[in-house]
């Protein structure tokens, strides 16, 4: 049953059983955030603290990601977020294309759609994969690529800064690209 709402699309996700990811979660994760929202962030996939919690970027990433928006000028309250896929895949391991093609289809376009956003800022690899079609980050990082009448901006995931701290600075201009973008769209 296709829904109109992001409560009611959040209810859809948490039920859902369309991929094998639902088999081994604890709680499925949909995205979170205002519904009028300019800004729609997308990570990878929840990790265990958001597999427990059913809220995404929650754990030590979402800490990342707090502190480099807030050094940016932009309040999580101001975002609404979300994940490729909705459920934890086992130990960590990257989704598979089916579980990116199934959770994109079903639910993470629809979310992009509903809230409409300005720009969708994509955190990773494997979110500009699923959603600008490339192999690599480092073809998008750090620009905004127009595609489809909507506008994204790539920048590395949290976790990868965890892992490296050397890409802090990395990331932290990444996300400062978001007010430039927000600005160029209030122009037009």
């Amino acid at each position: 049953m296709k829904t109109d709402t992001l409560e009611a699309l959040a209810v859809e996700v948490r039920s859902c059983h369309l991929c094998p990811l639902a088999k081994g979660r604890t709680n499925a994760v949909p995205g979170e955030g205002s519904g009028r929202s300019k800004i729609v962030l997308v990570g990878e996939a929840p990790g265990r603290e958001e597999d427990l919690s059913g809220r995404p970027f929650v754990g030590r990433g979402g800490r990342v990601l707090r502190s480099a928006l807030g050094s940016v000028g932009v309040a999580s309250a101001q975002v609404y977020i979300s994940n490729v896929v909705k459920c934890r895949p086992p130990k960590n391991r990257l989704p598979t294309r089916s579980e990116i093609d199934i959770c994109r289809g079903a639910y993470l376009s629809r979310e992009i759609e509903l809230v409409d956003p300005d720009l969708v800022v994509l955190l990773g690899r494997t979110a500009a994969r699923a959603l600008l079609g490339v192999d690599s980050l480092g073809s998008v990082r750090g620009k905004v690529v127009k595609m489809k009448g909507r506008r994204y901006l790539s920048a590395y995931h949290p976790a990868a800064v965890l892992r490296n701290p050397g890409l802090k600075g990395a990331f932290r201009r990444d996300l400062r690209k978001i007010r430039n973008a927000r600005a160029a769209s209030n122009q037009t």
